[in-house]
């Protein structure tokens, strides 16, 4: 006759306190995923640049009427001439971030 081996396992306590441990750890990442996602995202200025280089070409073949405003997505963008210069900015108000160019024209 095959004699049974006691094997010994977890107390319910001990399998609470494992779990507890395993989802506290998994809200911690998660929250710090998704801080990072939302920095990321608020920070990514590429369309912007893009928008800004358009708007430049425009003004260098004389299709845009100064001064210009326009809002991108959560960016409010603005062009204006000050005597031969010309400026085009774009300010994110809910990061406080923003670009700046300065063109000269003659």
């Amino acid at each position: 006759m095959v004699v049974l081996k006691k094997i010994k396992g977890s107390t319910l306590m001990e399998t609470l306190v494992a779990t507890i441990l395993i989802v506290v750890i998994f809200l911690m990442s998660s929250m710090l995923m998704n801080s990072m996602f939302a920095n990321t995202k608020g920070k990514n200025d590429k369309l912007v640049k893009q928008e800004l280089m358009l708007l430049q070409y425009k003004v260098d073949h004389g299709t845009l009427q100064l001064p210009y405003y326009d809002e991108l997505d959560s960016w409010e963008i603005e062009v204006y001439s000050k005597g031969n210069k010309v400026t085009f900015s774009a300010v994110h108000p809910e990061q406080e971030s923003g670009i700046q160019i300065e063109r000269k024209y003659e």
